[in-house]
């Protein structure tokens, strides 16, 4: 979008840094999900032995939080709707609060699994509300980034529950992993409660003055502004009706369809084969003890260091490089992982190696597939049919999360380590091929512009160009 002014004096020192604030407090929903998928990491050999679980029940305590997500998903459309983004923001830290300090006063097996299908509803609020936010208050040029912050946070808070949970692994205390969990959860939520209401649902509320004082806060000009709140009403003219839409418009299912996806491609890629049992795949290699865990937490921050990568790539080379780039380097480490596991293991080298091929593997998803996948999910989507289709591919990610979590120990077992991670080498090259298919290149191209290609009829790879 053009401006039709030059920006006013101060405006390029002060607009940026509000639009900055409000984005990572409202990305800092990643920080819950991080927090969830690295604590129980450190924390299931520990507690599989206070509780004498089985490999099923272990399975279970895992998977169940994906479980919870995928209800939350469901519920996140309506939730984030009539109570808006913000208000749902501050629901999920809620719920993600009680979870925790659950998940640690736990008695029994049973009880665990509630907390952790109350932390993952959290999350799954969460996963929708926050890149719908963080998509209606930035604008195209820095809406990649700004999305991208949001899986940013994810990574810190899987490194700070691993640098949490090796603290605590000294005594084995997975109660205090679960507990400590809950202070960023409190600050978040006060956090939240500062934030601007999305411009775009207090349109849809007919709160046209409230969404251009925001709006005007966040754009350089008042003149931005004002053409952004043009283009939203104009948009708005087509309401809501998303499952109407899925049955009559084979388009909207093309969009759906490439969401759920894109989704799956995410998760099957094997990132959280390695968050949630990273320990069980260093004692694969011949690490044992605490060093499983410092290797653990070392992976956790090469996390988050690759994911500022992303940040800082995906405006700039385009949402389809960075995939190719991303798949093509899972591909290679995985391979190489399952060739060295094919081994004895008996040196230092050998496990230096697996170490470091997983660290790349992790640094490969963490500037691609990772951020990319959540980017493209809340752009492909038209209007008419935002809520719905943002909530399909949502639940589609914690349903595929689930079946991988619920499943690697017994695949594990079943093909051993190098049949394993050789799988996922396989898996990896697919998604390579599916990216080239059918994956579009959004970069710098209005959500209008998206929706107006996509409704056209054009080639899903296609749609993001102007």
């Amino acid at each position: 979008m053009e401006n039709a002014a030059m920006p006013e004096k101060g405006a390029e020192s002060t607009v940026p840094i509000k639009v900055v604030v409000v984005g990572v407090l409202a990305a800092t929903a990643g920080l819950m999900s991080g927090l969830d998928i690295g604590v129980i990491s450190g924390a299931l050999d520990f507690l599989a032995r206070d509780f004498n679980a089985s490999t099923l029940a272990q399975e279970w305590i895992v998977s169940a939080m994906m479980a919870g997500a995928a209800v939350g998903a469901v519920g996140a459309g309506w939730i984030t709707r009539h109570t808006g983004r913000k208000w749902s923001l501050v629901f999920g830290g809620g719920v993600f609060i009680a979870g925790s300090l659950l998940c640690a006063l736990a008695w029994s097996v049973p009880v665990l699994i509630a907390g952790r299908v109350l932390m993952g509803l959290a999350i799954g609020v969460a996963a929708f509300a926050a890149p719908l936010y963080l998509s209606e208050v930035s604008d195209q040029s820095s809406r990649g980034a700004m999305i991208s912050t949001y899986q940013l946070m994810i990574t810190i808070g899987i490194f700070l529950a691993f640098l949490s949970d090796t603290f605590f692994s000294y005594h084995g205390q997975w109660r205090w992993m679960f507990g400590i969990i809950a202070v960023p959860g409190i600050v978040y939520v006060i956090g939240v409660l500062f934030l601007p209401y999305s411009p775009r649902w207090l349109m849809m509320r007919g709160r046209r003055a409230e969404a251009l004082e925001v709006l005007t806060s966040l754009r350089a000009t008042p003149q931005e502004a004002r053409a952004e709140i043009k283009a939203i009403h104009n948009q708005l003219q087509a309401r809501q009706n998303g499952w109407s839409l899925l049955r009559a418009n084979g388009n909207f299912r093309r969009s759906v369809g490439l969401g759920m996806l894109l989704q799956i491609m995410q998760q099957f890629a094997g990132i959280n084969v390695v968050m949630y049992y990273a320990p069980r795949i260093f004692q694969l290699a011949g690490f044992v003890g605490t060093a499983q865990m410092w290797c653990t937490a070392m992976i956790g921050l090469v996390n988050v260091m690759a994911t500022f990568l992303a940040i800082s790539l995906v405006d700039k080379w385009g949402r389809r490089p960075v995939l190719y780039c991303g798949f093509a380097i899972m591909v290679l480490s995985m391979a190489s992982l399952s060739l060295l596991l094919h081994g004895s293991m008996v040196d230092q080298a050998s496990r230096m190696a697996c170490v470091f091929m997983v660290m790349v593997f992790i640094v490969a998803h963490a500037m691609s597939a990772g951020p990319i996948v959540w980017v493209l999910c809340s752009e492909i989507q038209p209007m008419q049919g935002r809520d719905l289709g943002i909530m399909l591919s949502t639940l589609t990610n914690w349903i595929a999360n689930m079946i991988v979590g619920a499943s690697f120990l017994s695949v594990l077992a079943w093909l051993g380590g190098s049949a394993t991670f050789g799988m996922i080498a396989a898996l990896n090259a697919c998604f390579l091929g599916l990216t080239y298919l059918f994956v579009p290149e959004t970069k710098g191209i209005s959500l209008e512009q998206i929706e107006r290609n996509l409704m056209s009829g054009k080639k899903l790879r296609d749609i993001g160009i102007s």
